[in-house]
């Protein structure tokens, strides 16, 4: 072991890098009471945006973490994205699922990232037990038994050593942590050079565009066409055989690519940066108390705008478990499964982004006629339209319920609650917790609550249709019938809900609850 004199802090949680993930990160375990450091080696918000979709997971996240409002005014809906093939004729649309929305948050939405990360690391700080070093590099870590040891750099070059009960990697796709741990990137096959263009569009040129976001499947030039916030709209066109990146990236050349829409005088350049889009994952995300999250675990082509939601998922997958473990409620076991569920959902979601990215990238004329026609016919000979949601994958394995359990592993609904004087979503009656959730027409509150009792720090609650008036009162009220429609769908009198909103599974008798329940006390303990 280390000398104690060596040591300058010790600290919960050590997140290294200050981006989405982490800054997520340090805030949900602000607000669990966690001390915690936060370092990176950079001092500020990088000022472009990067990333620029984001879905009602994450949405409801930002609102368990009570920062919705304030990232909402630079929030819009995602348009549907029509996806034109050779010949510029509508062969697809890729749109999100309609009203009432099942998570009570528009399914899919365009934001832009530098005011959104403010609001994200102004969260961060708000905690007390959070400390946050910028300009601070992460150069070593020391794991010594029930600790961490690391040691950090800050820009005067004075060196610091801290120990952690606990490392989390956020510090993206050069993941130091990665490489200190000895946690390696597996190719998921798929590279392509693609320039990123955001533009800021003067009022007067906004007409001139499609009102929609496009897929335009030209196999001379593919390119991506996304309409973001207010005036942003981006473009991601591929680069061809024999184009340097960086010269593509100057001014001259954007515009020269950008001709079809606009003209310089149409708008600004807000940044112009070459890409290799791909396709990676880590092969281990825990190795004992230090883990990764976010590009640091995985990269992922763009083509349905999951990126970051990616690596959000990842920390609040992460989080509620270093917070039993914390706590005393649960053993470092639990760490077991994270790797299991967010790497093989990772891997999942990429398989489909993968391949909806081979279909828009395909080069050649022949096979790209081939498949516009092919496309056409799984529409019936007219455009199909399909839903982000229905590609975005449920937890296929890890701490979820046996196979052949209904839901086991999909994201609950959030249905929106009568409540004077205005509806309210219903977590704001549970919060991220462990819940119980009982069908209310089916099993009263006092039936859920003997069986739920072992559980440490799990929610009861009963929900009823409005207007039920043979209901126990204990019951809360649903406005639009989501959750009602859902517990008919799956069969089921109740769900078990874990903290990051998925569904360990659902019940169809009180036999089967009870089950379940026994089986998730064990595992949780």
């Amino acid at each position: 072991m280390t000398n104690d004199n060596d040591i300058s802090n010790s600290y919960d949680v050590l997140v290294v890098g200050f981006g989405p993930a982490g800054a997520v990160a340090a805030g949900m375990l602000g607000a669990r009471g966690h001390s915690t450091l936060v370092v990176d080696r950079l001092t500020g918000i990088y000022d472009k945006p990067r990333a620029i979709a984001l879905d009602h997971e994450i949405l409801r996240h930002f609102d368990n973490m009570g920062i919705a409002d304030e990232v909402l005014p630079d929030i819009a809906p995602f348009t549907a994205s029509q996806h034109f093939g050779a010949e510029g004729q509508l062969i697809r649309r890729i749109d999100m699922v309609p009203e009432p929305y099942p998570l009570g948050y528009t399914p899919s939405m365009v934001f832009t990232q530098p005011p959104v990360e403010a609001v994200l690391r102004r969260h961060a700080e708000s905690f007390d037990c959070v400390k946050i070093e910028l300009g601070t590099e992460m150069v070593d870590l020391d794991p010594q038994g029930n600790e961490v040891v690391a040691t950090l750099r800050d820009s005067s070059d004075k060196s610091q050593r801290i120990a952690a009960k606990y490392v989390i990697g956020c510090d993206g796709a050069w993941s130091r942590v990665r490489e200190l741990s000895g946690m390696k990137l597996e190719d998921l096959v798929f590279d392509e050079p693609w320039l990123v263009v955001d533009v800021q569009v003067h009022e007067t040129a906004l007409g001139k565009l499609p009102q929609t976001s496009a897929q335009f499947c030209n196999p001379a030039r593919p390119t991506s066409y996304i309409i973001g916030p207010k005036n942003h709209r981006r473009w991601e066109i591929m680069l061809l055989p024999g184009e340097d990146p960086r010269e593509m990236e100057k001014p001259g050349n954007v515009w020269r690519l950008l001709s079809p829409w606009l003209m310089p005088e149409d708008g600004e350049l807000w940044r112009a940066a070459a890409y290799r889009f791909h396709a990676l994952v880590a092969d281990e995300w825990r190795r004992g108390r230090v883990m990764i999250a976010g590009d640091a675990a995985h990269q992922q082509p763009p083509f349905i705008g999951q990126g970051m939601c990616q690596g959000l998922r990842d920390v609040s997958n992460l989080v509620w478990r270093l917070d039993r473990i914390l706590k005393g409620q649960s053993s470092e076991a639990l760490l077991n499964t994270y790797t299991v569920e967010r790497k093989r959902h990772v891997q999942t979601l990429t398989g489909k982004i993968k391949a909806i990215g081979q279909t828009i990238c395909e080069r050649d004329p022949e096979a790209a006629a081939a498949r516009d026609a092919r496309i056409l016919a799984e529409g019936g000979g007219r455009p199909l339209t399909i839903t982000r949601q229905e590609i975005v994958p449920p937890i296929e394995d890890g701490l979820i319920a046996e196979e052949g359990t209904p839901a086991r592993g999909l994201l609950f609904p959030q249905p929106a609650i009568v409540e004077d004087p205005v509806p309210r979503l219903m977590d704001a009656f549970t919060g991220p917790e462990w819940r119980l959730v009982l069908d209310g027409r089916r099993i009263r509150m006092a039936e859920g609550e003997a069986l739920a009792e072992e559980i440490d720090g799990i929610v009861v609650k009963a929900v009823v249709p409005q207007g039920d008036n043979a209901a126990d009162p204990a019951s809360l009220r649903e406005k639009d019938g989501v959750l009602s429609a859902w517990f008919d769908r799956h069969g089921a009198i109740a769900a078990l809900v874990r903290p990051d909103h998925y569904v360990f599974g659902a019940a169809r008798s009180l036999a089967d609850l009870a089950e379940q329940l026994s089986d998730l006390h064990r595992r949780l303990a």
